[in-house]
């Protein structure tokens, strides 16, 4: 129930709720234990004859299999990476390597050389999962280019050899005890030194967070999530999955996001709730199956990741005749902490991310002193509670900026709380880009941009986009003695260093960036400049620069 309480300031105590004290492996043998031949887990690959379903007691059973081959090859505490697109297998090995004791660190199967090398350099992975190719790729062939440089890196295990290290189990090997604040995962985020860091998430924390973002959307036990988020994401590897394990519901998925599966799986599935963000959700609305599939067991669409807009609520409402859920939190708060209820009036969900979640302290304070701000007055939101990450893997300086002495999470977002708690979120302390929901890092492109030898300098900044949310536009100067490369040519030049993502759609040079006297660029100063038209640019489609010129 929300809190009937008015605020005196902008600070939400925390409000009363049950955080148990489990660990994922436990959620998952209590399902198999009371409801062993539910569904757990369905593969909705695009064939429908080569789909394959888990009860949860095969569930568990294969995921508890592939643990004791871990255990032949690892320890527990070692971190093992998956490098792969969605799959039954990928969610098999997840779950396994919490079962075994082990941290999990996720990549995107995007990823090339530069980010791959550095998150399992950085992490110090023992071991990765991979598959073969990706999208005409050649994953293992880069994985061989990159080994002598990953010294803890001991085994290579393919998903095409699944069968072969299945056999490597003993079945009489013991699993560890695993505890609830023993590390889950390593899930990279955002870096100001042109890389990501690693948070150190817990099972307690994704747990927890989990089941209660399932019960605001309304999940009751049995539920079904159709599932197209990208596993290595948190919405797709914890906040979905968990919380369909939290309720001994059916976990689907999709090996990646297409209207038209999406929809059908909602049908063939009985599904009850999915996470879409909004450049999903308006393909989902706008396809034409969606007038012939029989939708009528859809309960909830939950959203977030990036901006939703109030017509776009009212639109699914009105067209899908459902409920709607509105989240709103970062990866260092394991995924969600304010959200939506389906009971609040259609203006606090048009207009607000919601109320904390239960056992979450939030304020908004302010940026200078940190004490929480008058109610309607913009600050930092910052979160206190058992939901807060274990910190930044081997970042103490980072993990010291991020979790200050008190224990506040600052998650470098910009928001303002009313009397009642509600949340709304007005921009970002940081200059992290939101395309279509996936958090893309400037310092990032830009490292990898300055890599050319052409390039002197370069910033990225987000340019507003009505379908995606924001697009990558990049600012470059050109080093002395050199011609302004083609944008053809920078653009191929990323593509073989980083995600295709992330590589800008927008592009301009110009004589100098806008800096400060210490030397850091004014990302504001181009911002206002672009949205102004005082900064001209060109799609990357466009053989021809337009030179920004600056008043």
């Amino acid at each position: 129930m929300a809190s009937t309480s008015l605020l005196q300031t902008s600070h939400w105590p925390a409000e009363p709720g049950e955080v148990r004290d489990v660990t994922v492996c436990e959620l998952l043998r209590h399902a198999a234990a009371t409801v062993p031949h539910r569904i757990a887990l369905v593969d909705c690959v695009e064939d429908q004859s080569a789909r394959t379903q888990w009860t949860y007691r095969e569930f568990v059973a294969d995921a508890e299999r592939v643990a004791r081959a871990l255990l032949e090859r690892f320890e527990p505490g070692d971190r093992i990476a998956i490098w792969a697109p969605n799959s039954a297998a990928w969610i098999i090995a997840q779950q396994a390597i919490s079962l075994a004791g082990m941290v999990l660190v996720a990549l995107n199967p995007a990823y090339r050389a530069r980010e791959v090398g550095f998150v399992l350099a950085q992490s110090t992975a023992a071991g990765v999962f991979i598959v073969d190719e990706f999208r005409g790729f050649d994953m293992r062939a880069m994985i061989d280019e990159i080994r002598d440089e990953l010294p803890a890196l001991r085994e290579v295990i393919s998903f095409s050899d699944w069968d072969a290290f299945l056999d490597t189990s003993d079945p009489a090997r013991e699993l560890p005890e695993v505890a609830p604040h023993d590390l889950i995962q390593i899930q990279y985020t955002s870096g100001t030194t042109g890389f990501p860091k690693g948070a150190m998430l817990h099972h307690m924390g994704l747990v927890n967070e989990a089941t209660f973002v399932a019960e605001r959307a309304g999940m009751s036990d049995g539920g079904v999530y159709i599932n197209a988020m990208p596993m290595y994401h948190i919405g797709g590897g914890a906040v979905t999955s968990f919380g369909a394990w939290a309720k001994r519901g059916t976990f689907v998925i999709l090996p990646g996001f297409d209207s038209s599966h999406v929809l059908e799986a909602f049908e063939t599935y009985r599904g009850t709730h999915t996470l879409v963000v909004p450049t999903m959700l308006i393909a989902m609305l706008d396809h034409p199956d969606r007038e012939t599939r029989d939708l009528s067991s859809l309960q909830t669409i939950l959203s977030g990741a990036s901006a939703v807009p109030a017509s776009l609520v009212r639109k699914t409402i009105q067209l899908l005749d459902c409920q709607f859920s509105i989240l709103f939190g970062q990866t260092e708060s394991h995924g969600v902490i304010s959200q939506t209820r389906v009971t609040d009036a259609p203006e606090d969900q048009a207009d607000t991310v919601g109320q904390p979640l239960p056992q979450l302290e939030v304020k908004i304070g302010d940026v200078a002193t940190g004490e929480p701000v008058p109610l309607g007055e913009e600050g930092e939101i910052c979160v206190r509670g058992y939901q807060t990450m274990h910190g930044y893997y081997e970042m103490p300086a980072e993990s010291a900026a991020a979790l200050d002495d008190d224990g506040w999470l600052h998650m470098g977002d910009i928001g303002s709380m009313d009397e009642r708690g509600f949340l709304r979120v007005s921009g970002r302390v940081k200059d992290t880009i939101i395309r279509g929901g996936l958090n893309l890092y400037p310092a990032e492109i830009e490292a990898a941009l300055q890599d050319h030898p052409a390039v002197e300098y370069a910033a990225v900044i987000g340019l507003p986009d009505e379908k995606w949310g924001e697009q990558v536009a990049a600012v470059i100067t050109v080093r002395a003695g050199f011609e302004a490369p083609s944008v053809a040519e920078l653009s191929e030049f990323l593509h073989g260093q980083i995600a295709a993502h992330k590589v800008p759609l927008y592009w301009t040079v110009v004589d100098h960036l806008p800096m400060t006297p210490s030397g850091k660029t004014q990302k504001f100063v181009l911002r206002e400049e672009a949205a102004s038209g005082e900064l001209s640019f060109t799609e990357r489609e466009t053989a021809a620069w337009r030179v920004g010129e600056r008043a």
